[in-house]
């Protein structure tokens, strides 16, 4: 970890055990819980559960108990939607979440607001930047490949987040009382198409698209054969969502997305480099 004046690494505890939060929130006025367990393969709810749900519950006490002054909470846009909509999604949604991360996630939301700690949730789409893992990896894997690719015809559309426009979300929330006590979705303001996203990272290799107009349905139908339907909720469906609410107490997103997806597969590209010497 680097070393950053003002700065004080302490090592997390395994949110999946009995965590004792106070040494870790007494006297801090403000805390930013990111903290989860995600992307696991074959985990049961019960770890999401108490790793995304119960560990937070006792973060949120905790913090009543130290009289913290803020908490800001990360949760997901999938405790709002899952992974696919057929609508611009709102805060106004009934919240609909799939899978058990995205129950779990929910399930802190709802046991922070029963608690009288000033918060604010936040919750971000798909999340892009220098370092991205998960889906995000897997899709510059594919556009990192030599060969044309069979998604010419998806024209899905996708709301993602720059890790820089997260990041300026959370301070905007920090500075902003307007945002206490409030919940709000998080995307860059612009949506893609999987053959926009694919294109612009195959440019920043300095390949021209090489995209094969193939029947999406046709696609569809190999992922789901090989038992990936969940992968085609992700990537072939889609999830637009409105971060307008955010943007009214002040939130101006500065990257755009094709320029943050561009810098993502430069600086991948280069750390590959990098390692590879």
């Amino acid at each position: 970890m680097a070393d950053l004046p003002g700065v004080e690494w302490v090592a997390l505890p395994d949110l999946e055990g009995e965590v004792d939060w106070a040494p870790l929130v007494s006297h801090m006025d403000i805390v930013v819980h990111l903290a989860a367990i995600a992307h696991r393969s074959h985990i049961d709810s019960g770890q999401y559960a108490r790793a995304n749900r119960a560990a937070t519950v006792k973060l949120v006490r905790e913090c009543e108990a130290q009289g913290v002054k803020r908490l800001i909470f990360m949760s997901s846009i999938g405790a709002q939607a899952g992974s696919a909509c057929d609508h611009v999604v709102t805060e106004r949604d009934v919240p609909k979440p799939v899978t058990a991360y995205d129950r779990a996630k929910l399930a802190a939301e709802e046991e922070i607001r029963r608690l009288s700690a000033p918060f604010t949730i936040l919750r971000p789409v798909i999340v892009y930047g220098p370092g991205a893992k998960a889906n995000i990896a897997t899709i510059m894997r594919i556009a990192a490949l030599p060969v044309p690719l069979p998604f010419g015809a998806f024209q899905n559309r996708r709301s993602l987040l720059s890790i820089e426009n997260l990041i300026e979300a959370v301070i905007v929330c920090l500075a902003n009382p307007g945002t206490i006590n409030r919940t709000f979705i998080v995307s860059d303001p612009e949506p893609i198409s999987l053959a926009e996203m694919l294109s612009t990272l195959r440019a920043a290799t300095g390949r021209p698209p090489y995209l094969i107009p193939f029947p999406p349905a046709a696609v569809r139908a190999l992922i789901v054969a090989v038992g990936h339907k969940s992968l085609w909720d992700r990537i072939g469906r889609d999830l637009v969502a409105s971060s307008a609410d955010l943007q009214e107490v002040g939130w101006l997103p500065k990257v755009d997305t094709r320029e943050g997806l561009r810098r993502m597969m430069k600086a991948t590209m280069s750390l590959r480099r990098g390692h590879s010497k």
